[in-house]
């Protein structure tokens, strides 16, 4: 069969790889983490303690107080609503199927373990450095868990999803070209990815090799937010700090 039988555009909107990025079907591929993260934040505030939520979605949550809405509800519904609205005035035509969300996990399982072997290469140039890399302070197996969940969604909503379009349009409103604007946003991003693990009341101790690690994330998670999408994004985020604690629980 020719390939000009049908227009590009239906050859290309029934891709993998473009029904991957479709923002209705991220929508269906994060929202089981959402789920999990939002009821075992619920479940562990009621019974300890225990500190789950991550700073992106504590920052998020104070900012919608401060306009008067309610943050304990508002947030996950704001990240719905702006995902299919996002799908329906950017028209993109989308096929959700079974097939396109187990591939969307492999990927985010497979970059993750990309990301791991960032880390352990930076960890071999840092120890020929003769630098010392930073520990991680233990805490509870599953409220971990339940916090690096939230982590991959929030601070993927925060810092790719909002700051990175948000940033690319300012630059862009200065009359900046577009291709150093994309760069500056990323690279603006990524440093203040990085740099918010070192901010609030469960701010971690600022290390050289920490602070390089999360900004070669950051850009990481940028690169994959451009070519692979939302979900893939905020999958991979997830299960990269998922494995990494499973090991580090296994180390410790």
């Amino acid at each position: 069969m020719r390939a000009d039988v049908f227009p590009q555009s239906e050859l290309r909107d029934h891709s993998y790889w473009e029904q991957a990025k479709c923002p209705l079907v991220c929508l269906v591929f994060l929202t089981p983490l959402l789920v999990i993260y939002e009821v075992g934040v619920l479940l562990f505030s009621e019974s300890s303690q225990t500190v789950v939520r991550n700073g992106a979605d504590h920052w998020m949550r104070m900012g919608l107080q401060s306009i008067g809405l309610n943050a304990q509800h508002a947030l996950p519904f704001l990240i719905v609503f702006g995902l299919v609205g996002w799908h329906f005035v950017g028209r993109y035509p989308c096929k959700i199927s079974t097939d396109t969300l187990l591939g969307m996990v492999s990927e985010s399982l497979l970059f993750a373990f990309c990301l791991v072997v960032l880390g352990q290469l930076q960890n071999v140039a840092f120890r020929e450095l003769n630098i010392s890399p930073d520990l991680m302070i233990g805490q509870d197996a599953l409220p971990r868990i339940l916090a690096f969940v939230g982590a991959g969604v929030y601070e993927e909503v925060m810092f790719r999803l909002c700051l990175l379009p948000m940033l690319f349009g300012i630059f862009r409103v200065l009359a900046m070209p577009i291709k150093w604007a994309a760069v500056l946003s990323v690279l603006s991003t990524s440093l203040i990815f990085s740099l918010a693990h070192y901010v609030g009341s469960s701010a971690e101790t600022l290390t050289l090799f920490s602070f390089t690690f999360r900004s070669l994330a950051g850009l990481f998670f940028a690169g994959l937010f451009y070519f692979r999408g939302f979900g893939i994004t905020v999958g991979c985020h997830a299960a990269y700090d998922v494995i990494v604690g499973f090991l580090m629980e296994l180390n410790g």
